[in-house]
């Protein structure tokens, strides 16, 4: 018995025309808010307040950043600016402090008497781009 194998699965079915359930959704209602504003607002105000309605509403229904639909990244959006954000101080030694100072200041000084650090800058680029030449020849 054989059974057919479903291809393209990640695409969502045109349903309502050329749209998909949640584009037509999404137009729904914001035809219907937009419908609202019209009848219970005086012209101005109703341009004033029904454009960032249309924009929300195309946005939702057909733009995708990343390839990800738009209400995901407000979903994100809305999500770090609600939660709380953890910061923390952590307390240093006077004398770190005044190393790190100096190693920013005089970086030449700390890699002469850093043994770890026996390599010069341009060895490691001749040692990283040898690696990289020997990668892309094997692959």
């Amino acid at each position: 018995m054989q059974h057919q194998t479903p291809q393209f699965i990640d695409i969502e079915d045109k349903v309502v025309g050329p749209f998909t359930w949640k584009q037509a959704l999404y137009l729904g209602g914001g035809l219907g808010a937009v419908f609202l504003l019209y009848k219970f607002l005086p012209f101005l105000l109703f341009l004033i307040f029904a454009s960032p309605v249309v924009a929300l509403v195309g946005a939702l229904a057909f733009y995708k950043h990343n390839n990800k639909p738009f209400a995901t990244l407000l979903e994100a959006i809305v999500k770090y600016a609600l939660n709380t954000r953890l910061y923390l101080w952590r307390h240093r030694k006077p004398s770190d402090v005044l190393r790190e100072k100096q190693s920013i200041e005089a970086p030449e000084k700390v890699a002469k008497t850093n043994p770890a650090s026996g390599l010069s800058s341009s060895k490691l680029k001749d040692l990283s781009w040898s690696l990289e030449v020997k990668k892309e020849d094997q692959i």
